[in-house]
């Protein structure tokens, strides 16, 4: 048997402590927090979205940086392996809308119990309160590697430090998301360290933030079945690059919800080029269909002002906003209303513009887009290319996904991998 040192009791770290563990390995698990899985446990609000129940070409789709590095383990462990897995670790598990997995109980707690109970039996160590400092090497002289592993070194709880020499580690770190978790970034570190490359790591599934004041007014408000378009512009030419239908969710500083965190690990990157973003409010009419609509509302209401004859076509709080937009006197009575000012309320309506400026941060991203890049990574063993016995897996890698549970696909299919 050899000993091999996992970083991280997460979702990757503790699947990877059973897996290899059944492989005839000795794993030992070092968690800095006081106990495993601490992000794992917020996970789909608290109800932990296991896996996505699709086949393996709906994975690669709903993956957004790097699906061709995840070829070998998506097919190793696919969603279908990973319910399997849980259901025999005594999780019943049930399958929601957007073909979303969680537990029956809605508990994330329960998923953390399993796997904990399967590292037990099989005899894992685990040290929480145990935070990694350093990732020890020597000079490799074996043909293809620069480095080789040679141990970690450990802060304990009574501070103490401690050197632990073991020549295979798994880093399991997680990301920088929600980084009270304890999701600080330490792997990028050791990465880059180590010499390997590392990409920049940015907010992904987050919620954007929007120059325009009005989303403070209206604050709170959401809304359904709405068409999200986001078009930048470069050297005067622009383009959609993000298109969507979905809920989405006013903030004090500016949009969110399911089809805007989507959307956000698409667009971030051209924020900075000039991102606009564009809410058809009424996807299911065209211009045509829409117009008529109107027509027909304000034949109902020829001798009330505009400002209280949209009531049946848009949320309460939303229709100042929208006048305001057209620039059609909120009192004018509908029977006053022109043609042209009919279409222009149209057109405010299909295509309501909004200014993106940024991203929230890390304490809002539910994933962490960039990391350890996986051209340094063997995919089939998730071992570096330079250092010999060093491998990384989960979140800390360059890979995401879009929510449904398809990131925490990604940590249990890479962790499953390690060879």
């Amino acid at each position: 048997m050899k000993d091999i040192a996992i970083i991280g009791g997460g979702a990757a770290g503790m699947l990877a402590g059973i897996m290899l563990a059944d492989k005839g390995y000795e794993p030992a698990i070092y968690e800095k927090n006081d106990k495993l899985g601490r992000k794992l446990f917020i996970t789909g609000k608290g109800r932990c979205n296991v896996t996505n129940n699709c086949d393996v070409e709906t994975l690669f789709k709903n993956v957004v940086s790097n699906p061709k590095f995840l070829y070998s383990a998506f097919y190793n462990f696919d969603a279908s392996r990973t319910m399997s897995f849980f259901e025999e670790l005594g999780v019943r598990l049930k399958t929601e809308r957007g073909n979303r997995v969680f537990p029956e109980s809605d508990h994330s707690s329960d998923v953390i119990a399993a796997l904990i109970r399967a590292l037990e039996k099989r005899g894992v160590k685990i040290f929480p309160g145990t935070e990694v400092t350093d990732i020890m090497y020597d000079v490799c002289e074996e043909e293809g590697f620069e480095k080789s592993v040679k141990g970690i070194r450990v802060k304990e709880r009574d501070g103490s430090i401690k050197d632990i020499m073991v020549a295979d580690v798994v880093v399991a770190t997680g990301g920088m998301s929600y980084p009270l978790t304890g999701s600080t970034g330490d792997g990028y570190k050791w990465a880059s360290e180590l010499g390997l490359e590392v990409k920049k790591p940015e907010p992904s599934l987050v919620p954007l933030v929007i120059r325009e004041t009005l989303c403070r007014d209206i604050m709170g408000l959401a809304l359904k079945n709405v068409k999200v378009s986001f078009v930048s512009t470069v050297k005067n030419k622009s383009r959609v690059v993000y298109s969507e239908f979905g809920e989405m969710l006013f903030t004090h500083f500016g949009v969110s919800g399911p089809v805007i965190l989507s959307a956000s690990a698409y667009v971030s990157k051209y924020i900075d080029n000039g991102l606009k973003l564009f809410i058809d409010l009424k996807p299911a009419l065209s211009e045509e269909q829409l117009d008529d609509r109107l027509i027909r509302d304000f034949s109902k209401n020829l001798n009330k002002q505009f400002r209280n004859s949209l009531g049946e076509l848009l949320p309460k709080n939303l229709i100042p906003v929208v006048i305001e937009r057209t620039g059609i006197d909120q009192y004018k009575k509908v029977n006053e209303i022109t043609r042209e000012e009919r279409r222009t309320l149209v057109r405010t309506i299909k295509g309501f513009e909004l200014n993106v400026t940024g991203t929230r941060g890390f304490d809002e991203a539910i994933i962490t887009r960039g990391g350890v890049s996986v051209k340094e990574i063997n995919p089939s063993t998730m071992m570096s290319k330079k250092v010999k016995g060093l491998r990384f897996i989960g979140e800390v890698l360059d890979l995401d996904a879009l929510t449904g549970g398809f990131n925490l696909q990604i940590a249990w299919s890479t962790a499953a991998q390690v060879e």
